[in-house]
């Protein structure tokens, strides 16, 4: 038997913040030995998010196979951290997801709602080691523009900001 079709969503689901918290923790502990503080950023600030989301400049994309969350991806209008433009975050998927071809059809609906909705210049924050994604990020035009050594989840990683303009 095949599995389920991926359906694509736009906006919250019950249960949806949980998932994402969920599919970070997993991934990033087991695949980069990330600690319990990644974590608890990504609940913090994904329900920070979530409690300011403006669905007319905002997007939670969430990718299903029947009734489960298997990736996700947001772009937030108004980032805490300072910087200007909509950033890209919470970008994940799960084991079965990946290599699926789902990621770039997020990534490219993330796009697609920012150009329709006239946003300015993205950015995103990723690390080296990353490497499907940065291909993903390349092809759709984003460059580094910085990059700083960072042991705040546990391990010395090298992030990377990227970011794309507007065409």
């Amino acid at each position: 038997m095949s599995p389920a079709p991926i359906r694509i969503t736009r906006g919250y689901a019950p249960g949806a913040i949980g998932r994402v918290v969920t599919l970070h923790g997993q991934y990033y502990s087991h695949k980069w030995g990330f600690g319990p503080q990644f974590e608890a950023e990504v609940a913090a600030q994904l329900g920070e998010f979530m409690g300011r989301y403006d669905p007319a400049r905002d997007g939670l994309w969430l990718a299903w196979r029947g009734n489960e969350i298997i990736a996700s991806v947001t772009l937030d209008h108004l980032p805490t951290d300072g910087e200007t433009g909509a950033r890209v975050r919470w970008f994940v998927a799960d084991e079965t997801a990946r290599g699926t071809g789902v990621g770039r059809q997020l990534f490219d609906t993330l796009l697609n709602f920012a150009a329709e909705t006239g946003q300015p210049a993205i950015y995103l924050w990723t690390f080296q080691g990353l490497t499907a994604a940065q291909r993903l990020y390349e092809r759709a035009g984003f460059r580094v523009t910085a990059t700083k050594q960072s042991a705040d989840w546990g391990p010395t990683i090298t992030a990377q900001r990227m970011e794309r303009q507007p065409a």
